[in-house]
Formats: structure tokens, sequence, C-alpha cells
């Protein structure tokens, strides 16, 4: 049984009753149902790695090429430059050219000249990039759909509301924490 699965079964790896080691030992049923939702947030963000890594594996792609074309899928008549998707994926120039290279020669992008300024260019998903993450992914997206369908407006509003709060929460670790630096 995998971590996810113990996990998910309601078990610790450890088999004890309640963590401690981040939250404390207050016994409170505030602090018990926090605990619960941080877990349940846990367990699908591990399954959610382990989706992307097959789709990864699936797809022969890296992380980031992947990252491109799900940044180009979201709405294909946009018009996306390179430094757009530079500034999305944080990294050098010559590292984004690299990957919009590979996606070129795989057949999932191309690249168009701006008729606006000819020293520019954007960059598109093909059809055939459309097909295969449909074909890869679909299925997924369907049982996830599945999942949220019937919620309540009150519901959605809550999963919703509570996602912001975790991402604003995560996106503050970076900024909050000074970086250790070593002698």
């Amino acid at each position: 049984m995998t971590d996810v699965e113990t996990t998910s079964r309601g078990l610790t790896p450890t088999g004890a009753d309640e963590v401690t080691y981040w939250y404390g030992d207050e016994p409170s049923d505030r602090r018990h149902r926090s605990k619960a939702v941080l877990e349940a947030l846990r367990i699908y963000r591990a399954a959610e790695v382990a989706m992307r890594r097959r789709t990864r594996d699936s797809m022969s792609m890296g992380e980031n090429e992947l990252l491109v074309l799900r940044y180009l899928l979201r709405d294909s008549t946009r018009r996306v430059r390179p430094g757009e998707l530079t500034r999305y994926l944080g990294l050098s120039t010559a590292s984004t050219t690299a990957i919009l290279d590979r996606l070129e020669r795989s057949g999932h992008i191309t690249r168009s000249n701006n008729p606006d300024d000819r020293r520019s260019i954007f960059i598109q998903a093909t059809p055939r990039a459309h097909a295969e993450v449909r074909q890869t992914l679909g299925n997924m997206h369907d049982r996830m759909l599945a999942a949220v369908i019937d919620m309540t407006p009150d519901e959605s509003a809550a999963v919703v509301a509570f996602l912001q709060r975790m991402s604003d929460a995560v996106d503050g670790v970076a900024v909050d924490t000074p970086a250790v630096h070593s002698p």
C-alpha cells in the first residue's frame, strides 16, 4: 500500500492517531478539522504530482514543456510572445528558447511573425498539441468535472475561497522566509 493509499484510508504511516509534528497537540475539534482538511489537500497534491509525472512520461515531455502547452491552450486565440512565456516560467530567455525549439521540432507549437513588429514573433499551439493533450488528459478532466459538477453554489464558493487562501499562504513562503546562507 502506498503512502497516498494509506493516508486516504484514514491511516497514518506511523500508526499514530494524530500527527502533531506541524500543528501541535491541541485536542480541539477546530484543530482536528483543520488537520483533516490539510491532510486531504496533501493527498490530492500527491495524486496530482503522480498524474503530472505520468502525463510527462506519456507525452515524452518535461514539466516546462507541458506548462508552455497548458499556457498556450488556455486561449488559443491569444497572441503569445516568447517573453511572456519566459516570465510565466521564471526561466532565462535562452532556456525558454530551447523549450520552444523542442516543442516546435515535435510539432506541438508554431512560431509566426508579428505583422505589426518584424522583430517579434508569436507562439501558438498546433492542432496536434490540442489533440494530444485532449487524448492524454480528456478522461481525467471528465472525472474531475464529474467530482464537482453537482456541488451547490455555497459548496463551490467555499472550495474556491479555501483554494485561494491556500494559494496565498504557499505563495508567501518564499517572500516571508529569509534564505539560509551557508558559510
